[in-house]
């Protein structure tokens, strides 16, 4: 039970912070302290400038030939393939509406890695354990970010009579800002390549803004009525994030020979709440921006006991 609390007591000061700032966006909309225009402009300022800097600066400064591990790094490919795979083909048929579809979508699979994965793997083993963390989130992010450009315009694509045809698909992705970061990071990357201080400095300053900027649009979009409304749904895509990934691919993972910490830091990948970037790119593509919102809170706070949980269990079994 100690060990339970501890587990509990860490998470939950991780995302702690994040439900703050969340709150603080609702109340400051209540209060008008900050209205739709601030919340469009500042979403817009983050899907365009700030979150792409951020992404760059992430992977820029991960050593690809320090970390490697093509085994793990496999895995983790295959297994956020085929959660969007899935989870796209199963909600499709119960899901008619095309922008609810594609941030069900992306709101069940886009885990938060960068933010609380980082900080439970580092608290967890250390130096070790972030390195490799590192090493996965160089990986997922691009993941993500395509992934999520697929969910999100395919089915608006289909809807609007346009077709899904294999050049606008490439075009969308080829022209989303946090595509072209990880295309520009990757260089940067693989070759130890390092930006002059003060473009280092002044990237930053800019990567800095993006998740308070971020959860207080999310906080300002919150609509109690839009959560009643689209609860279902929610719970669903809440379900899918914390319960349903996590306890298919981890026990795949251990079967498969995973063990130890790679199963940890797997188990922490999938089971990680939706990324707050999930909202900002549902508001600038045109999907349901508000359920995307919707899931990320509950999700997020789901998160507290479901990690909890299940990093509790893998210290039963022997793993941690």
């Amino acid at each position: 039970m100690e060990l339970y609390l501890q587990s509990l007591q860490f998470t939950a000061g991780v995302v702690a912070p994040i439900f703050i700032i969340v709150l603080l966006g609702f109340l400051l909309r209540r209060w008008q302290l900050i209205d739709d225009g601030f919340i469009n402009t500042a979403s817009r300022l983050v899907f365009m400038v700030t979150l792409p800097i951020l992404v760059f600066m992430s992977i820029s400064r991960t050593d690809f030939q320090a970390v490697f591990n093509p085994g793990l790094l496999g895995f983790v490919f295959a297994g956020i393939l085929a959660s969007f795979a899935v989870t796209w083909w199963l909600a499709a048929r119960l899901i008619h509406s095309p922008g609810d579809l594609g941030a069900f979508v992306q709101g069940a699979c886009r885990s938060n890695y960068g933010i609380i994965g980082l900080a439970l793997s580092y608290n967890l083993f250390g130096s070790t354990g972030l390195s490799q963390a590192s090493m996965m989130l160089a990986l997922v992010i691009p993941m993500f970010n395509v992934l999520s450009v697929l969910a999100l315009t395919l089915p608006m694509k289909a809807a609007d009579g346009h077709g899904a045809g294999f050049r606008g698909i490439l075009l969308a992705v080829v022209k989303n800002p946090l595509i072209i970061a990880v295309a520009l990071a990757l260089p940067f990357s693989y070759f130890g390549l390092h930006l002059p201080e003060t473009l280092d400095t002044t990237g930053r300053y800019f990567a800095n803004l993006t998740l308070p900027l971020a959860l207080l649009t999310i906080g300002g979009s919150l609509d109690l009525r839009s959560l009643r409304a689209s609860s279902a749904t929610a719970f669903w895509a809440t379900a899918t994030k914390l319960l349903l990934l996590p306890l298919v691919l981890t026990p795949i993972a251990a079967l498969l020979g995973f063990a130890g910490q790679e199963l940890t830091l797997l188990f922490v990948l999938f089971a990680c709440p939706t990324a707050a970037a999930a909202f900002v790119m549902a508001k600038a593509m045109g999907a349901n921006a508000q359920l995307t919102a919707n899931v990320i809170l509950t999700t997020t706070l789901g998160s507290v006991v479901s990690l909890s949980s299940g990093i509790f269990l893998l210290r039963l079994l022997g793993t941690i």
